[in-house]
């Protein structure tokens, strides 16, 4: 039976193809998303989330709209890699899939209370509305089957030395949300920088020919531009999907089981995430660590889930 997942995402353009990966993949069932304040303002990831959606011929799944800005700091969007819309490069068509009226806490806690058996929560940015879910609505903790998230990093961030973005932006969500105690697979920017967009890449996605890799190849294409003005990486990498590969097929990834305590204080380190590889604070392990992907399997997913689309 397909796997149902919420994506709680703040496109972004790698958000959109883990929207796609999962809209895609036949071993997924997309029961709704939801949009965060991350990438670009709510109103921007939002919208990008509803353009992935049109783009790809994608409807009957519910979209709705949650945090505009973190637990208890402003935000500061990421537009130097995303470009000031969150989505750089296309022109992005008029989105014809609608937003639902209720909010994106209460669309997560109807779909989680209506379900038959637990459900996998994938977020793709940062963790403001998962950790108000909890919050808010523990009883709802029962209903969630696991959290994969987008975030972190065993070793540097990319926000200044340490702290990676999504951990960043919002790392008192994140610390919450780290010791709610539920099953929870960090994918850091260790494993997400081994998703490297090659030419290949972009032109083996081309060469599906339809109107998703079309699109799919302006975004990497601008996506890879930003990374090599950056950050000196002209083969970007492609975060986000990686948490969706991983809850398609888990060997897509080595895991390590270790314990993560996420700053919220320092001056410098604000949002970084302190991974205990060798277990040498000796604490309970409250997290699974990506680390290592096997490349040729997650690019075969993009482009077959890709395939299958509009």
């Amino acid at each position: 039976m397909p796997i149902p997942v919420i994506i709680d995402c703040d496109p972004g353009h790698d958000d959109v193809f883990a929207l796609w990966l999962a809209a895609g993949n036949p071993e997924i069932d997309l029961r709704g998303v939801t949009t965060v304040g991350g990438n670009g303002r709510l109103e921007h990831t939002t919208h990008n989330a509803r353009v992935a959606l049109t783009v790809a011929g994608v409807d009957g799944v519910p979209v709705a709209s949650g945090a505009d800005k973190p637990l208890r700091r402003e935000l500061t969007p990421a537009t130097w890699i995303h470009g000031d819309n969150a989505l750089g490069g296309p022109v992005l068509p008029e989105p014809t899939v609608p937003l639902d009226e209720r909010g994106a806490l209460d669309l997560i806690a109807d779909l989680l209370e209506g379900a038959s058996e637990p459900i996998t929560i994938v977020p793709t940015g940062p963790l403001t509305n998962i950790a108000m879910l909890l919050e808010q609505r523990p009883d709802l903790r029962e209903y969630i089957k696991e959290i994969i998230w987008m975030g972190g990093s065993t070793g540097r961030g990319n926000v200044g030395a340490y702290p990676e973005f999504n951990a960043w932006v919002d790392p008192e969500a994140a610390d919450l949300v780290f010791k709610a105690g539920l099953p929870l697979t960090m994918v850091g920017l260790n494993i997400s920088h081994q998703a490297l967009i090659t030419e290949e890449v972009i032109r083996s996605i081309g060469a599906i020919g339809n109107d998703t890799s079309a699109f799919g190849v302006e975004l990497l294409r601008f996506f890879c531009s930003t990374y090599d003005a950056v950050e000196g990486m002209p083969e970007g990498p492609l975060h986000d999907p990686i948490t969706v590969a991983i809850a398609i097929d888990r060997a897509v990834a080595s895991i390590q089981r270790c314990h993560v305590d996420v700053e919220t204080r320092g001056e410098f380190t604000s949002g970084a995430t302190a991974v205990d590889l060798h277990d040498m604070l000796k604490k309970e392990p409250n997290a699974d660590i990506a680390i290592t992907l096997d490349v040729p399997r997650f690019w075969q997913l993009i482009r077959d889930a890709v395939a299958n689309l509009k």
